[in-house]
């Protein structure tokens, strides 16, 4: 026989139970919703910052929010945005990029945000760089990248070259290998729009290149950076 004492506990434990569960479900939807504000006004300040054609999907990492927000860090942000767009005469946009921020704090400039370290993957297409080189650009073997191009009175001339990491966040591409049976002069306007360096300054500002490697569509470049402050005008 259950004594009325412990109905009674029994019915406060269920009491405090159901309560519980009402204070966790409002505090999980405060904290879901602290998480949505959070991550749309990082991405629309994203978006001005970089000049973006449509807003990055933003995700902010870690649970509660709203414990991060209070303590001023966020554990982590994962940002990724297509179409950066470049800058300069022949500028080179990041086709994609993939973000991690690691422990993010507001900066003393309420307009910029402090990492203690970032990484990230940018996608750079062939079309792209084709556009920027005014070459038609493609996977090669070993590695290497293929060059094609029409030249008055010639036809197609095609070369390849290696593609390296370059001082001040630029890419540049050596080893200039030019096919066919081509004067040395013409030759050499091949190779020479090659040869040269170009900077990627539509990623972040902060970010440095670390590493490039071939795809079948594009270009792949890994950049990292320790304490990391992004600006709204901020760009590499």
């Amino acid at each position: 026989m259950t004594l009325p004492f412990g109905r009674r506990l029994v019915r406060g434990w269920r009491a405090w139970a159901l309560g519980a569960v009402l204070l966790l479900g409002l505090g999980a939807a405060a904290d879901r919703s602290a998480a949505v504000w959070l991550q749309k006004s990082t991405a629309e300040a994203f978006q001005e910052a970089q000049d973006l054609p449509s807003a990055p999907d933003v995700s902010v990492r870690g649970f509660p929010v709203l414990t991060q927000m209070a303590s001023g860090t966020l554990d982590r942000i994962d940002v990724k945005a297509d179409h950066i767009p470049g800058q300069g005469v022949r500028p080179v946009p990041v086709t994609r990029l993939d973000a991690r921020l690691d422990h993010v704090t507001r900066s003393s400039d309420s307009g910029a945000a402090h990492a203690d370290s970032a990484r990230a993957t940018a996608f750079l297409s062939y079309a792209d760089l084709g556009t920027a080189l005014g070459v038609d650009i493609g996977p090669g073997r070993d590695g290497r990248v293929a060059a094609r191009a029409t030249l008055p009175l010639v036809g197609e001339a095609t070369a390849s070259a290696r593609i390296v990491v370059a001082s001040g966040n630029s890419l540049a591409f050596r080893d200039v290998h030019v096919g066919g049976d081509l004067p040395d002069r013409l030759k050499d306007v091949v190779s020479g729009a090659l040869d040269r360096e170009i900077p990627l300054d539509g990623i972040p500002g902060g970010l440095r290149l670390t590493r490039l490697t071939t795809t079948s569509e594009g270009l792949s470049a890994e950049l990292s950076g320790k304490d990391v402050t992004f600006r709204p005008d901020d760009r590499a």
